[in-house]
């Protein structure tokens, strides 16, 4: 641990994995990814104190998962490595820039862990305001991991963030897959999806505003955000309000790699800048601060689709960035 465990204000659970980039001439380039670990390292970015709570290998692209995480001031609620290899995602990019995935993760370094040992860690954390969870943990093969920690957070007060990011290509069984990621949803205080992931989700409202209403209604979430790419995000709360934004300058997007991780670390670092309740958005909320979550959300994504993979920035950065808009 690289700080008093007591200081963390949030708490990171998922993959960390190396996602092999493929460029035009066939080969790839090594990046530090998984969306859980592009999240991490966009939250402390953001100046949020911030642990990770999975393993990483004693291998030498485990070793590089593990230094990135230190050179963002992340905790490592597992210091010492495991033996297990550390994850792979071969990731091709379509012709609008959007990544592709294939995953190799079976008997891995970031799912070498249990529950206990989740709740131990975040047990010991007594600062801990909100845990962070979503994209691969979402898995349902790992659901005896994740859903009783999740339970024991929500049990002891703490606010709990997921974030669909669903993978159904890697899924073997999409409607078990389905069911999970609903079940997981139910445990979360707030929810991000994007448009992309309510088509997998099967929801019976028709566009996707419609759908993440539908969502909302049917969990016990305060407020959901929903992203929809270039044409920009929404933010639902259970109450009813509505709020909207997109970014007002045009953008040379490089790739959108880790874009709705830095979205979501914008909106969670936001969130508690602001001092936010976790029953913020069951009653009428106050609009200038729905409207700064979603424009600090929106500016951290904007900011890292214009770099190669997950670059997220800083909160500097961001503040520059809102401050010329």
């Amino acid at each position: 641990m690289n700080k008093d465990i007591t200081s963390f204000q949030v708490a990171t659970a998922g993959e960390a994995l190396i996602d092999m980039m493929g460029r035009p001439d066939g080969s790839f380039m090594p990046c530090l990814g998984g969306a859980v670990y592009n999240l991490t390292r966009a939250l402390a970015l953001q100046d949020i104190a911030t642990l990770y709570l999975n393993p990483l290998s004693s291998d030498r692209l485990g070793r590089q998962l593990a230094q990135g995480l230190r050179e963002c001031n992340v905790g490592l609620a597992c210091p010492d490595p495991v033996v297990q290899p550390t994850a792979l995602a071969m990731v091709a990019l379509t012709e609008s820039g959007h990544p592709d995935y294939a995953f190799y993760r079976d008997g891995v370094a970031d799912r070498a862990i249990d529950a206990s040992t989740l709740v131990q860690h975040c047990a010991a954390a007594t600062g801990l305001q909100v845990v962070c969870t979503g994209a691969l943990a979402l898995d349902p093969r790992d659901a005896g991991v994740y859903l009783p920690w999740l339970d024991a957070q929500c049990q002891a007060g703490r606010t709990v963030v997921v974030d669909a990011n669903m993978r159904p290509s890697v899924m073997q069984d999409l409607a078990a897959y389905r069911r999970h990621v609903h079940a997981v949803l139910q445990r979360a205080h707030v929810i991000k999806v994007s448009d992309e992931d309510l088509a997998h989700l099967g929801l019976t409202a028709g566009t996707p505003l419609e759908q993440a209403r539908q969502l909302l209604a049917g969990s016990q979430a305060s407020w959901l955000a929903l992203t929809c790419g270039a044409e920009g995000a929404h933010l639902l709360t259970r109450h009813g309000a509505h709020f909207t934004a997109r970014e007002s300058r045009a953008l040379k997007v490089v790739d959108t790699v880790g874009a709705g991780d830095c979205f979501l670390a914008g909106l969670v670092a936001r969130w508690l800048g602001l001092g936010l309740a976790q029953d913020w958005g069951r009653s009428v909320v106050d609009a200038h601060a729905a409207q700064s979550l979603l424009d600090h959300a929106i500016a951290s994504a904007s900011i890292n689709v214009q770099r190669q993979g997950c670059q997220p920035p800083r909160a500097q950065e961001i503040e520059v960035w809102l401050g010329l808009a």
